[in-house]
C-alpha cells in the first residue's frame, strides 16, 4: 500500500482561526508521555524475556554437532586474523591507541569534548537562552505562513501512505488555484469517515461556543475528535468510546475490553459519522458492530444505542427539516428512518444490494437517495412506507456505474445537481430535474478508484467539487466552467451563460480528457472486497 485518500470532508469559509495555534507541551502532558512510555517499556521487557527463553531452548543443540563445525571454526578464525595483522598496518598512521587522550591549549588547559570551557556562555535560571528563542522575525514568517484567511475553505481528508495513517488539512485558496497541506494529524487506524463539527468538545473548551473541530471514525472502535485550530497537536481533544472511559493507569482494563455490542461504546470499525446541525451536542455514528450510537459530546457518553440492522451499518444522515429523524444504512440492504425519540416507530426500504450511503434530499426533504455495491441510485418518497421492505418502490431507480457507487453527494445550492463515484475510476455529474434523471458529464481523473466526491458548501463555490481516491491525491474540479454543465444549469443559474475555459486544481495538466457526452469506457475492477481495504490499492 503507498498511499490512498478513504475519505473526505470540506470545512465552510470563516470558521477556522486566522491564526493556528502552535502546540506546546506542558509538565502535565510530559508526565503523561513518560507514563505512557513507561508502560511500552514494561511490554518490550516481557515480550523480550519470552524472547531470550525461546533463544536459550534454540541454543541447547547436541555437543556432538558443535564438535563437528569446530574445524570450520578454527579455519575462518586463521583467515580473520590475518586480515586483521593488514588492517593494523593502515591504521597505525591515525594512532587509535590514544584517539581518547585530552588535548592541551597554548596555556595548557586540557580541551575537552565540548572545547575550552572558558569560552562557553551562562546563563541565569530565568534569563532567555538567545540560541533557544525563536527570533521575533523568524516568529512572524512562521505565523504567516499558518494563517488562513476567512475566503479560503479547509478540506479535510483521511489518508493512509506507506501504511501510516492520518489526517490531512488542506487550504484552498479558491481566486488563486490554490491547494496546499496545511498540516496533518497522525491516526490509530485507517480513517473510514469524517464529520465537521462546530461544537467545541473535549480540554480547555470551556469558555467556547463555537469552534472548529473534526470526528475521526477508524478501523477501531473509538471516535477521536481534534481541534483544528491547533497544529502540531499529539492528542485528540476528545474519545468516543471505551479508549475515552479508561484512564492512563487501566493497562489491565485495556485487555478486558468488550467484545459484543453493547450500549456504552462501539466494538469495531466506525463506518459513518452524522453532526445534528440542530442540536449541536449530538453526533450518531455507526460501526460494523452493526449499531448506531448517539453522543452527547457535552459529556463525550453515549447517550442511546440503536440495533436497527442485521448487519455493518455504513452511513446516516439527518432529516434536514426533522431534527430527530435519523436516515441509515446497512449491508443488511435495508434503509431505515427512524424517530430516535422513539427509535421503535420507524420506517423500512431494502434495495437490491449492500447499502454505500444514504442522503437527504436538502431541497425537499420528502425524498431520500440511496447508492449501492451494485453501482444504483434510487430515489425514494419517505411518505410511501411500503407494508414489508420487499414492496419498496423507489420514484426511479439508475444504473450509474458498472461497479459500486463508493461516493454520492447532492449539490447544496442547485437542486437536482448529483455527482456519483465509483471504483471504475470514473465521476459522473447527473441532473435528476422533475425526476428525468440523465448524464451531464463523466470523467475519469488521474485519482485511482474514487472513493471520495464533496462538493463545497458554500454558495458562492458550491460548484466546486473535491475529488479524491486511492491514489492518495485531492482534486478540485470547478464543474461550473464545464460546458455540458453550463448549458444543462445555465436556465436555473443565469450565470453561467457563455463559454469560459474549464478550470481544474491538482490535476496533470497532460492528462487524457473525456469527452462531454459522458464517452469514457469503464474500467471494470474485479475482487472489490467489502471488508478487505486491501482491495482498494492500485491494481
Amino acid at each position: 500500500m503507498s498511499s490512498m485518500i478513504t475519505t473526505s470532508a470540506w470545512v465552510r469559509r470563516g470558521v477556522a482561526a486566522q491564526f493556528p495555534t502552535k502546540y506546546e507541551i506542558d509538565e502535565e502532558e510530559m508526565g503523561r508521555i513518560s507514563k505512557l512510555a513507561r508502560m511500552q517499556l514494561e511490554d518490550a521487557q516481557g515480550e523480550l524475556a519470552s524472547a531470550k527463553e525461546g533463544k536459550e531452548d534454540a541454543e541447547s543443540m547436541d555437543e556432538d554437532d558443535k564438535e563437528g563445525d569446530q574445524d570450520a571454526m578454527d579455519e575462518d578464525k586463521a583467515e580473520k586474523s590475518s586480515r586483521k595483522d593488514d588492517d593494523d598496518d593502515d591504521l597505525k598512521e591515525y594512532d587509535l591507541d590514544h584517539y581518547d587522550s585530552d588535548e592541551v591549549d597554548e596555556d595548557g588547559e586540557k580541551i575537552t569534548m565540548f572545547g575550552n570551557v572558558k569560552s562557553l556562555a551562562y546563563h541565569q535560571p530565568n534569563e532567555e537562552d538567545p540560541y533557544l528563542v525563536m527570533p521575533e522575525e523568524e516568529e512572524d514568517e512562521e505565523r504567516e505562513e499558518l494563517q488562513i484567511l476567512p475566503t479560503d475553505n479547509l478540506i479535510l481528508t483521511g489518508k493512509v501512505e506507506d501504511e501510516v495513517a492520518h489526517l490531512e488539512v488542506y487550504v484552498y485558496e479558491d481566486q488563486a488555484d490554490n491547494l496546499y497541506v496545511h498540516h496533518d494529524v497522525m491516526l490509530p487506524a485507517i480513517p473510514l469517515c469524517l464529520e465537521w463539527l462546530d461544537m467545541p468538545v473535549g480540554k480547555n473548551t470551556e469558555e467556547r461556543t463555537t469552534g472548529n473541530f473534526v470526528a475521526v471514525g477508524t478501523m477501531e472502535s473509538d471516535i477521536e475528535i481534534w481541534d483544528l485550530d491547533i497544529v502540531d497537536c499529539m492528542y485528540p481533544n476528545a474519545i468516543l468510546g471505551q479508549g475515552g472511559a479508561e484512564d492512563e493507569n487501566s493497562k489491565s482494563k485495556k485487555k478486558k475490553k468488550k467484545s459484543k455490542a453493547n450500549d456504552e461504546y462501539h466494538v469495531d470499525s466506525v463506518l459513518a459519522l452524522a453532526a445534528n446541525r440542530q442540536h449541536r451536542n449530538l453526533l450518531a455514528s455507526a460501526s460494523a458492530d452493526c449499531t448506531i450510537k448517539l453522543w452527547d459530546l457535552n459529556t463525550s457518553k453515549c447517550a442511546k444505542s440503536y440495533s436497527h440492522h442485521t448487519d455493518k451499518v455504513c452511513s446516516l444522515d439527518w432529516h434536514p427539516k426533522e431534527s430527530t429523524i435519523l436516515l441509515s444504512g446497512s449491508y443488511d440492504r435495508t434503509v431505515v428512518a427512524a424517530d430516535m425519540r422513539a427509535p421503535d416507530t420507524k420506517a423500512r426500504w431494502s434495495v437490491d444490494a449492500d447499502v454505500e450511503a444514504v442522503r437527504w434530499d436538502p431541497h425537499d426533504s420528502n425524498f431520500f437517495y440511496v447508492t449501492t455495491d451494485g453501482g444504483m441510485v434510487y430515489r425514494f418518497d419517505v411518505r410511501n412506507i411500503p407494508a414489508t421492505p420487499a414492496e419498496s418502490k423507489p420514484v426511479w431507480s439508475l444504473q450509474a456505474h458498472d461497479t459500486s457507487v463508493s461516493s454520492f453527494d447532492i449539490n447544496p445550492t442547485i437542486p437536482g445537481y448529483l455527482v456519483t463515484g465509483s471504483t471504475d475510476k470514473q465521476v459522473k455529474l447527473w441532473s435528476v430535474q422533475d425526476d428525468k434523471p440523465s448524464l451531464v458529464v463523466s470523467r475519469k481523473p488521474e485519482v485511482g478508484k474514487i472513493f471520495s466526491t464533496n462538493f463545497a458548501p458554500d454558495a458562492d463555490v458550491s460548484f466546486r467539487l473535491a475529488i479524491a481516491g486511492s491514489k492518495g491525491v485531492v482534486q478540485i474540479w470547478d464543474t461550473s466552467t464545464n460546458a455540458a454543465v453550463r448549458r444543462t444549469f445555465v436556465s436555473r443559474v443565469p450565470s453561467l451563460a457563455g463559454e469560459v475555459q474549464e478550470r481544474t486544481i491538482g490535476l496533470d495538466p497532460d492528462r487524457d480528457e473525456s469527452d462531454d457526452d459522458g464517452g469514457v469506457d469503464a474500467t471494470a475492477v474485479e475482487g472489490q472486497g467489502r471488508d478487505g481495504w486491501e482491495s482498494m490499492e492500485e491494481d
